[in-house]
């Protein structure tokens, strides 16, 4: 992807992420990894290449791929549940324009539909540790539970492919380490793919089957598989294969154009 005279951001970049797949990407800061959700998630078009889904070219991905940003972006003046509802009504249309922006307006699908996705939020909610804050709005709520009611807002939005932004990366070290162990858990349930940056090694590690290596400015990808067992266990990270594979990621990263 390139603006006017400028360099591109991306360049000669590939990949591929096969369904069910958790793959993280690694790379420094200002190497395009926030750009290159955009683009698969349909917030930016590219002015070159193709990105495709289930074997085929797409060009309208904005709604159709889940993405969470790094800050949770939640509604102050919503509370957890209507957060977590409102992909739902964004794409059922029931918000409709008026003078001063997005209004509630008049209920377009049948009320069973909306029993139904409310029924889910309400069982997500309990499964996310939410059930009680349902109700509180987003400023009653700690780091880590503001980071499950964003997952599960992300989560509704309905897509297969989820695109995680570093969102564990503002909170502190114990409750990031407590939200990786409730994500694994989760994805292992949900089946979804994830693509996921961090800058975190040991998270990489800990959530992912393949980790790639992103270079600044774009170019090949280089891969480490985390042929770790699944489901992973607490005490993993003490592992001799963890550890080497630590080392490798270490070294890849030291010897690679990356810093």
């Amino acid at each position: 992807m390139s603006v006017s005279k400028w360099p591109p951001i991306l360049d000669q970049l590939s990949l591929e992420v096969h369904h069910g797949e958790f793959v993280s990407l690694i790379g420094p800061s200002g190497c395009g990894k926030s750009t290159l959700f955009k683009l698969i998630a349909g917030l930016l078009e590219p002015t070159g290449g193709a990105i495709s889904w289930t074997g085929g070219e797409v060009s309208k991905r904005l709604g159709a791929i889940s993405y969470m940003p790094q800050q949770d972006l939640l509604l102050p003046w919503r509370t957890v549940r209507d957060n977590c509802l409102l992909p739902w009504e964004l794409k059922k249309g029931r918000l409709e324009p008026g003078k001063h922006g997005a209004v509630p307006g008049k209920l377009k699908k049948s009320r069973a539909e909306q029993a139904a996705q409310l029924a889910f939020i309400t069982d997500m909610l309990e499964r996310f540790g939410l059930g009680r804050w349902a109700d509180a709005y987003p400023h009653e709520l700690s780091g880590g539970m503001r980071q499950r009611a964003a997952f599960l807002r992300t989560l509704a939005a309905g897509g297969d492919l989820m695109l995680l932004d570093e969102p564990f990366g503002a909170l502190d070290a114990l409750t990031k380490r407590e939200m990786q162990h409730w994500l694994l858990s989760l994805w292992g349930e949900l089946q979804r793919t994830v693509l996921f940056i961090t800058h975190d090694l040991e998270e990489a590690l800990l959530l992912s089957d393949r980790i790639l290596l992103m270079p600044r400015g774009g170019g090949a990808l280089e891969e480490i598989n985390v042929d770790l067992p699944r489901p992973r266990q607490a005490g993993v990270h003490a592992t001799p294969r963890f550890l080497e594979l630590r080392m490798e990621l270490e070294q890849r990263l030291t010897g690679a154009d990356l810093r």
